[in-house]
Parts: structure tokens; sequence; C-alpha cells
């Protein structure tokens, strides 16, 4: 509340959340965008979906922090998928209809040899019943309605993949460390198929992306060197604060080195974080300047 006790515009930042399952990302975050309603549009987003049986991190941008959103995706993303074996469904996960069953569990060692072709950049064809839009609409609508879903390969990334025995005998834990727009159930599917048995996702959840781990209490909220902290770090002046603002070219300066490194061998991230006064209120990169109005 402000001191004249009327509603108080919320602070643009990054808000760190937990999706639980049978919610969707859309549902968490009209959850906790509601409270904060007011004479005022309220910009939310969140940044990467989770699919409604899926849990953990879900990282929600406010007001100017959404223009940070493809920065997430540029970053480490680590998982947690519980796998059965030998049954294959038509959405990639539990909840799906059985398009192929063979009952049959790979071995050890075979699963290691068939996973190694997946590591690094790859083409991938996410599921049909994805957060991918076609022709405006989102691709698990037209998927429930019962129209055909072929949507194209995207170049994905997945840095690591590390195997354990499962709940059951039938089921394997894997620990997968990517990038943003790697889908989970479309690495299974594809594994399945490779092993010639059949695969799909009984259990996700998403525990990290970048050093942020998921919340198990309270919501937690970031704000200035706490947001995108694995860029190198520039402190303005007055002076050049004036000149991003204006648009202008930055004279040549020091920066910090980024707080927070990425795991060996991940693709580089280029950019940098232009603070103001304690707020982060630019970032240069690669596709030019974003300037974030009042500062995160």
């Amino acid at each position: 509340m402000s001191e004249d006790g009327g509603m108080k515009r919320p602070p643009s930042a990054l808000w760190l959340a937990f999706k639980p399952v049978g919610q969707t990302s859309f549902e968490v975050m009209k959850a906790l965008k509601q409270p904060l309603e007011g004479p005022w549009r309220l910009a939310v987003v969140h940044g990467g979906v989770l699919d409604p049986f899926a849990s953990g991190l879900l990282v929600v941008l406010v007001g100017a922090a959404t223009r940070l959103f493809e920065r997430l995706h540029e970053v480490p993303k680590r998982y947690i998928a519980q796998v059965q074996w030998g049954v294959e469904t038509d959405t990639g996960d539990a909840a799906g209809q059985v398009t192929w069953e063979t009952g049959q569990v790979p071995d050890a060692d075979a699963l290691e040899v068939a996973t190694a072709p997946f590591l690094g950049w790859t083409e991938q064809v996410p599921p049909a019943t994805s957060n991918k839009r076609v022709d405006g609409e989102r691709a698990y609508v037209k998927a429930h309605r019962g129209e055909v879903v072929v949507l194209p390969a995207s170049r994905v990334y997945l840095h690591r993949a590390r195997w354990s025995p499962g709940p059951t005998v039938s089921q394997s834990r894997v620990e997968l460390v990517c990038r943003g727009g790697f889908f989970v159930r479309s690495v299974v599917r594809d594994l399945g198929r490779a092993l010639g048995v059949g695969a799909h996702v009984v259990g996700l959840e998403r525990t990290h992306i970048g050093p942020w781990a998921c919340p198990r209490g309270a919501l937690e909220e970031l704000r200035g060197p706490e947001v995108l902290p694995w860029l190198p770090r520039r402190s303005l002046s007055d002076e050049e604060w004036g000149a991003v603002r204006r648009g202008e070219a930055l004279r040549p300066g020091r920066s910090e080195p980024s707080a927070w490194t990425l795991p060996e061998g991940f693709p580089e991230v280029i950019g940098t974080r232009l603070v103001h006064r304690g707020k982060l209120v630019a970032v240069e990169g690669p596709g030019g300047r974003v300037v974030l109005p009042g500062g995160v």
C-alpha cells in the first residue's frame, strides 16, 4: 500500500515459484498476478511452460522484466524425469493413449549408447500436444480436438543425461540438463524408438533454471544484480544512463565478471547487464540493446 492508503504498483522483478502437479503454468501465473491487480496494466509472463503433469520451478517475469523472456532460454535448465519403458503414448506422457507396446526394457549399456546421439545440438520434433503455435493456435488445442498435428523439427541442445534405476524394474530415472525449447517428452519418445522398445514420461520435475533452484516454500523475488547473473555487469554513471535512455552507444568501459558461471562446455551466452543505482536498466546483446523502463 502507498502512504495515502492507495494501492502501490508492484515493482518489476522476476519471481521464482513452485508449480505443483495438476495445474497449468498459466493457472499458477494467474493466481500470482491476481492479488496485484489495480488501476494499471500489469504485464506478467512465465519464462517457460511446464506441462500440467509436471512440477517444479516456474519463473514469472513482472513489468519491465517481461522484456528479458528470451534470455532465460539461453541458460541450463535441469529436469528430473521418470521414464516408463515398453509403452509409447500419443502425448508422450501417462495421460495419452497407448500407440505402441512391447513390454520390453533396455539394459543399462544399450541405454547409454542410444543416448549419446541426442547430446549436443540436434533436431527435435516437439510433441503434438506441446505449447507450440500452429497457424496462430496452440498445438495441444488442435490435438485435443482430434486434429492431426505435425510440427516441424527445431534445433535444441542437450548438455547432459544421467540415468539411474527407477522405482520399478520397467522404469528409469534421468537427470537432464538442456537449453530452453527442449522437450523431455520428445527425447524419451525418440529414445524408446531408437531402442525398439517404446517409452513415455510418467513424472517430470524442473529443479533449476541457471543458478535458481525451485523454491519449496514462499515465492522468491529477484531484482537488480540478482537478475541474469550469468552475464557480465557494467555499472553506469548518471551520464551514461542518460545516453542509454537516448539510444546512444556507450563508450568502452569496464565490466565486472559474471556472478554465475555456465557449466563447462555449455554454449556461450553473449551480453552485458547495464546497472544504474542498483537497478538493472538494460541488457546489451547480439540482437541489440534491451532497455527496461523503470529498471528491474
